[in-house]
C-alpha cells in the first residue's frame, strides 16, 4: 500500500477541504444504508461549528486520496463540554477546564483500507504535538470497543459518563439522547518527563 504522510492545516485548508472531509467520515463510519446524506450533513454541521473554536488545529494522513483525520480545540473554560456530566466532575478536570488548559479531541477518522497501520496513533499524537495543553479529553460512543481498546492502548482513562443536552426538535419522534463515556489522558510534552 501506498505511503501516507501527515500534514497539519489551517483553518483556511480545512475549510477547502471540509466536502473531502465530509466523504471520509462517511466511508469511515459507514452508518445504516440511507442515512449517508444525513450522516454527512451532521458531520459537516458540527465541523463548521468546530473550526470556529478556540485553538482549533487539525492533521490530516494522506496517501493517493485522504486517509484520515484528526481534529480538535481548546475547550472553553465555562466547561460546556461538561454540561450533563454524570455525579461530580473530577476536581482535577474542573480545574485544568476553568484555567483553559484540556484539548478536545474532537474528531478521529480513519478509511477502512488505512486501518491498523498506525495511522490513527500518527493522528492523535501529531495532533498534541504543538498543543501547550495539560489534558486531552475526548467523548466516545456507548458500545464503541474499538474505539474503546484503542483508547486503553494509548494510555487514556475513562473517568465518567455525560449525556449532552441537545434541543431536541420540536416536531417528530423524540429520540433518547445517547451518554457518551468520556476519557482523558495527561498530554506529554517535549523536554517533560516521563
Amino acid at each position: 500500500m501506498a505511503e501516507v504522510f501527515m500534514r497539519r492545516l489551517t483553518r483556511w485548508q480545512a475549510e477547502s477541504q471540509r466536502e473531502a472531509l465530509a466523504d471520509t467520515y462517511v466511508e469511515a463510519y459507514r452508518g445504516p444504508r440511507g442515512e449517508e446524506f444525513h450522516d454527512r450533513q451532521l458531520f459537516l454541521e458540527r465541523f463548521a461549528e468546530d473550526m470556529q473554536r478556540p485553538g482549533f488545529d487539525m492533521m490530516v494522513a494522506d496517501g493517493p486520496s485522504l486517509a484520515g483525520c484528526a481534529y480538535g480545540y481548546v475547550l472553553e473554560r465555562d466547561g460546556g463540554l461538561w454540561r450533563g456530566f454524570r455525579g461530580g466532575l473530577p476536581v482535577d478536570i474542573e480545574e485544568l477546564t476553568a484555567s483553559g488548559q484540556v484539548f478536545v479531541l474532537a474528531e478521529l477518522m480513519v478509511q477502512p483500507a488505512y486501518r491498523r497501520r498506525r495511522i490513527a496513533t500518527r493522528l492523535v499524537d501529531q495532533l498534541l504535538v504543538r498543543s501547550r495543553a495539560a489534558l486531552v479529553a475526548a467523548l466516545v460512543e456507548p458500545g464503541n470497543d474499538p474505539v474503546r481498546s484503542a483508547m486503553q492502548g494509548w494510555g487514556w482513562s475513562r473517568f465518567g459518563d455525560v449525556r449532552p443536552r441537545e434541543p431536541q426538535e420540536p416536531l417528530g419522534p423524540q429520540r433518547p439522547q445517547p451518554t457518551y463515556e468520556a476519557w482523558s489522558r495527561a498530554i506529554q510534552h517535549a523536554g517533560s518527563a516521563g
